[in-house]
């Protein structure tokens, strides 16, 4: 199918969608650093491009229409306001970035939207936004289905869950999209689950591994059983206070002295990546001086350069995950980082990785489509 490109940042919808054989005709990005990234990675000559997707005219979007089938876009989820009369979307989601797609929508009349959002677009306000978002699509005359789909299935080691809905316009529905299973038989990207064992309770737990599907082994813990192998301890506003840490794991580093924060620590897994450098992995301790000072137990965690260079007796070292690394925890070949790399600075390529799609989810998804 040919799909327009909208909230595109740098391109994972459309690396996504092309793998799975569907062609992009247009792409629209606000950021002129995402923008730069973009087309470094993707080949948009010929292509339709806009920027600020508020000045888009319904007469520009409408000559698009029979050209378009498909529209994609990872929107902002503003809040909506239901209050008053209910006159339909133009009254209940002008206002919002959603309003945007839905007037692209209705002036181009694609077979498909293909939209994602966070999670807590489910339970925004109550029920009351996915709702209205819901009906719009249904007074626009397309039947939505949706489902939470999380990263770490699909090949790459990170913690995301994200909501994703599929729009069929009325009449000419293809196939269901969803659900989507983790270990289908039909999924490429299988994975496998490997029960760790609960050092404190000696129990079979929910600490899951997860591993690459092409058969590369998640980093090797330092476990050495009875409960007394080597750790770092993370403050958390949790009952025990603290969550524990060993090689492998990734720690988000934001904030290091919040009261109210938690679930800080991912078990051989990256937590959701933000638009930041809050990120950081435990990795051994090389060989040599390091000029940080060693301690028996991390001291508290922040962000600043010094930190991530202290070390543990245990033979521990804290390190903040690197652009690359982000990127690549998004499902982005070395390749397309790269091109990005020579156009935009460390700061952007962070932002742009936390505001991204997976890739792999993505293209899960369009190789079901007709």
């Amino acid at each position: 199918m040919k799909f327009l490109d909208l909230f595109a940042g740098i391109g994972g919808f459309r690396l996504g969608l092309e793998q799975a054989g569907h062609e992009c005709v247009g792409f629209c990005e606000i950021d002129k650093f995402a923008r730069q990234s973009y087309k470094a990675i993707h080949n948009t000559e010929g292509e339709r491009e806009y920027h600020d997707i508020t000045t888009v005219s319904n007469e520009e979007w409408r000559t698009l229409r029979g050209t378009v089938e498909l529209i994609c876009g990872g929107f902002p989820c503003q809040s909506f306001s239901i209050a008053g009369k209910r006159k339909g979307f133009l009254d209940e989601t002008r206002g919002t970035l959603f309003f945007e797609i839905a007037r692209a929508a209705e002036q181009i009349k694609p077979r498909t939207l293909f939209l994602e959002n966070v999670r807590g677009l489910l339970s925004h306000d109550k029920g009351r936004t996915f709702r209205t978002i819901i009906s719009t699509l249904n007074e626009l005359g397309y039947d939505a289905e949706w489902q939470i789909l999380n990263s770490k299935n699909f090949g790459v080691p990170q913690n995301r869950e994200r909501v994703f809905i599929i729009g069929h316009l009325r009449g000419e529905r293809g196939r269901e999209v969803f659900p989507i299973g983790t270990t289908n038989a039909e999924n490429d990207n299988k994975i496998i689950q490997v029960a760790q064992l609960d050092t404190e309770t000696r129990k079979n737990s929910n600490r899951f591994r997860t591993y690459d599907p092409s058969g590369i082994g998640a980093c090797l813990s330092t476990m050495g059983g009875g409960g007394l192998e080597p750790c770092i301890l993370v403050k958390e506003a949790t009952k025990k206070g603290y969550a524990e840490a060993n090689v492998g794991d990734s720690i988000n580093i934001s904030h290091p002295n919040s009261k109210t924060r938690r679930g800080r620590v991912g078990k051989q897994i990256a937590n959701t990546l933000l638009t930041g450098e809050e990120q950081a992995v435990i990795v051994q301790k090389p060989r040599g001086f390091n000029k940080g000072g060693e301690h028996d137990i991390a001291p508290t965690l922040s962000s600043n350069s010094w930190q991530e260079n202290n070390l543990l007796k245990s033979g521990f070292r804290i390190r903040k995950l690197t652009p690359r690394e982000c990127w690549r925890l998004q499902g982005f070949p070395d390749w397309a980082f790269d091109k990005a790399q020579e156009v935009n600075s460390n700061s952007q390529l962070y932002k742009q990785a936390g505001n991204s799609v997976t890739v792999p989810v993505i293209y899960e998804i369009a190789r079901r489509f007709e």
